[in-house]
């Protein structure tokens, strides 16, 4: 179900708002939107104060104006910089509820259905946020600035993100037709064994860059291998998820010397980049512009 907006209360809304008035003159105006786990979120006005349970979340955030809204956040929150600094209430699976409660929230962002449950006791609005494309991270942003109030900030900043994702698709739409997809072995972390099915995100653009994840097929989201399936996959390009890496492939001499090691072809022909894992594996604004750096690595795999 897309992240943007559904369906609002008064049906009459224009395209791409997500704000909507509830009552007459005598009550304030309101906002309902249906979040990604189909629920009915209810807020009399913007939310003011905001507690964020996933690191994705408080980037999309900070994407839509509304970084000053956050008054706590977990553990894994490091971008942007300014994500640091915020107060924390524990790990996105296991979050401190009373501290939770102790910043007084009027709204709760998570990406996961499964914290409705526990979290319902403490009686403030919960919206589940987890966008499973590019449209709908961009969508994210613009519903964002209606439940926190900065949709000046983020509809402009929505649309950009989607001027980004048209382009990538115009630029590689007739490429794709014309030539063989380029076969990409994505190595989800430092470790050789650990890859990603197509079920995540970043097998999605991998596609729209006129490539094919080689595991795509894979039951589980986080998949093992072996260094015998990787060969036997035949992979023209790996892709090493690295934090610290920066937001553009570049070489990656410590998976590149390891690949040669087990005699992997793409090795040999110095087809073994790193990018920044958390922009490669966080469905957030920064995969978007990430993007085009990834498919020019992947249109020079075919030159």
């Amino acid at each position: 179900m897309p992240a943007f907006l559904r369906q609002c209360f008064i049906p009459l809304c224009f395209w791409a708002v997500s704000l909507c008035v509830v009552g007459g003159p005598a009550r304030a105006q309101g906002i309902e939107l249906i979040d990604d786990s189909g629920r009915a979120v209810v807020l009399k006005a913007p939310a003011q104060r905001v507690v964020t349970l996933s690191s994705q979340v408080t980037e999309i955030a900070f994407a839509a104006g509304a970084g000053n809204k956050i008054v706590a956040t977990v553990n894994s929150s490091d971008f942007p910089a300014e994500a640091l600094k915020l107060p924390r209430i524990g790990e996105s699976l296991q979050p401190d509820y009373n501290k939770i409660a102790s910043y007084r929230p009027d709204l709760i962002i998570s990406q996961l259905s499964t914290q409705v449950d526990p979290l319902e006791e403490l009686n403030v609005p919960l919206f589940i946020s987890a966008p499973e494309s590019l449209a709908e991270i961009a969508d994210s942003v613009e519903t964002f600035g209606a439940l926190l109030g900065t949709s000046n900030i983020a509809r402009p900043r929505a649309d950009l993100l989607r001027q980004t994702i048209d382009m990538l698709i115009h630029t590689n739409a007739s490429r794709s037709a014309q030539q063989r997809p380029v076969r990409v072995f994505i190595q989800a972390g430092p470790e050789p064994d650990l890859t990603l099915s197509g079920d995540h995100l970043l097998s999605d653009v991998i596609d729209l860059c006129g490539g094919l994840n080689v595991f795509a097929q894979e039951y589980s989201l986080t998949p093992k291998i072996s260094p015998s399936e990787v060969i036997a996959a035949k992979p023209d390009i790996v892709l090493v998820g690295r934090s610290g890496a920066g937001s553009a492939p570049v070489a990656d001499p410590q998976a590149l010397a390891y690949w040669k090691s087990v005699g992997l072809p793409a090795a040999r022909n110095g087809q073994v980049f790193m990018m920044e894992a958390d922009v490669l594996f966080r469905p957030g604004p920064r995969l978007i512009e990430a993007a085009g750096s990834l498919c020019a690595a992947i249109d020079r795999a075919h030159q």
